[in-house]
């Protein structure tokens, strides 16, 4: 497992290949997070599209680098979308994520999500609740003391678990890391979670180890939260001090904050 100083490193050659080449991430996603989405990947240096109209998005997915799945507008419309980008993305071979946002309270939205994990998503971003709800537990208290029950779904399931809260944790069923960076005003910023699997999608496009991708991108979004909460009177003013503080993240930056272990 690389080192911290390491992984600084690889955070920060990261952001610096999303600058350089400005890759496509069609993202499919909550209503309500499009714009917040789309800002916070411009300013990593990547470019958003978000149609769902089902006489482009096939073309769109096809000229993407990545693809984000995000359940929190649970529509016929998203649902038909998300088919019509999986067999785009299926055929280009592109990375996507899936974010199965509140499937916790919905289960028709958690049995979608299960499907869609037979879909081989690179990476499953969720947290706690949602975890617990994919995974079929009552709760995920008592089965997941050190991210054991993350490693494990990772492994069967082929895919990479980014299991966020207080602490994120990412496993790829053999490999795990826990990243302790952020701010608790992440939590009251609308889209902020959303806008962070975006950014995650986006590094699968510049980073071929999708472990190393999520990992960097997480500890790199958590930093810029914590450099935008020294000057912000507020969940307003962080919103848009965190894009601010993600377009400017330096080496230096992330070497000095970067928690990882």
């Amino acid at each position: 497992m690389p080192a911290p100083l390491e992984l600084a490193d690889i955070a920060a050659d990261l952001l610096a290949r999303l600058r350089a080449r400005a890759p496509r991430v069609h993202c499919i996603t909550n209503s309500v997070a499009q714009a917040y989405t789309a800002n916070v990947l411009l300013a990593a240096g990547a470019v958003p599209s978000m149609t769902i109209a089902p006489g482009e998005i096939g073309a769109f997915v096809a000229g993407a680098d990545a693809l984000l799945v995000n359940l929190g507008t649970f529509d016929q419309e998203r649902k038909s979308a998300i088919e019509a980008a999986l067999a785009a993305a299926r055929d280009k071979n592109l990375p996507w994520l899936l974010d199965p946002v509140f499937i916790e309270r919905s289960p028709p939205r958690a049995q979608f999500a299960r499907d869609l994990v037979g879909r081989a998503p690179a990476v499953v971003r969720l947290n706690a609740a949602e975890f617990a709800s994919l995974a079929g537990f009552a709760s995920l208290a008592g089965e997941d003391a050190e991210g054991d029950a993350a490693l494990r779904y990772a492994k069967t399931h082929g895919t990479i678990v980014a299991l966020t809260g207080a602490v994120d944790r990412v496993s790829d069923g053999e490999r795990r890391m826990r990243i302790a960076n952020g701010d608790p005003l992440m939590g009251l910023v609308t889209a902020m979670g959303c806008a962070g699997s975006a950014l995650v999608a986006a590094a699968l496009s510049v980073e071929a180890d999708a472990f190393l991708a999520t990992v960097a991108a997480l500890a790199a979004f958590g930093v810029a939260g914590e450099l935008a909460a020294q000057g912000a009177r507020g969940p307003g003013s962080f919103a848009s001090a965190i894009i601010d503080a993600l377009y400017n993240l330096s080496r230096a930056d992330l070497r000095a904050r970067m928690r990882v272990s």
